[in-house]
């Protein structure tokens, strides 16, 4: 703005260059890493201090001594395909990617939930119907929910696998990343970082009045709150 009030012409692209360099020598100064590294792109020679970033995450493998049981679990749970299975290995999917979920027969102890270790797998779904319908399937085959909470960035429904591993399924509350990080950065995040409670039946009953999406995902006000409160059944 400065450089059209003083008749100075610029480019786009040249500001969004000049951002970036701003950008990597905050980051040099923050973690020490040499500017000219930051800036220039990656080779095999000089690959840099800055870790390339996965473009996205492909599956999760489990291991169990349930086998039989935990494969039809997942399967009916995400409505997936078995697209591979013998007696040791099965690997389900239910997307375009080849598998998501892998389940590992062995002979091993029952998990012990008292060690350190996986706290919960996510899922997320497109919408506030879609996580209600699949909720109301699942609960046919006898898969009940062990929490439902509003953390604020989610509407989430958790359940727990036949080994206690713990499945979130969520719809993203906000339209954009950025609403998302500023609620995170929020005072009322910070006072209450676990969420506000909700049963399936109150979610369902405010779907079919036909009150607003964005209504429905807005997390209520609450007062303060820990982890020590959630549900002994969701832990």
């Amino acid at each position: 703005m400065r450089a059209r009030a003083a008749g100075v012409g610029y480019k786009p692209q040249e500001c969004i260059a000049m951002k970036k360099t701003r950008f990597l020598y905050l980051i040099q100064i923050e973690s020490k890493i040499d500017l000219e590294t930051a800036i220039m792109a990656p080779t095999f020679d000089n690959p840099g201090d800055i870790v390339t970033s996965p473009y996205k995450f492909a599956h999760v493998v489990l291991r169990t001594n349930k086998y039989e049981q935990k494969v039809k679990f997942y399967q009916v749970f995400f409505g997936a395909e078995v697209r591979f299975s013998n007696e040791i290995l099965s690997l389900l999917g239910y997307d375009d990617e080849h598998h998501r979920i892998g389940i590992i027969n062995l002979e091993i102890a029952n998990k012990n939930p008292m060690t350190c270790g996986l706290e919960h797998l996510s899922f997320t779904y497109e919408s506030l119907d879609d996580l209600v319908l699949a909720a109301l399937q699942r609960e046919k085959h006898g898969m009940k929910p062990t929490w439902c909470t509003n953390h604020g960035p989610t509407t989430s429904i958790y359940y727990k696998d036949p080994d206690g591993n713990n499945l979130e399924t969520q719809v993203d509350n906000f339209e954009t990343m950025k609403e998302a990080d500023e609620f995170l950065a929020s005072e009322a995040f910070k006072v209450n970082p676990v969420g506000v409670d909700f049963t399936v039946e109150e979610l369902l009953d405010r779907l079919r009045s036909g009150e607003d999406h964005a209504s429905i995902k807005t997390r209520p006000p609450s007062g303060p709150r820990d982890f020590d409160d959630v549900p002994e059944e969701a832990r």
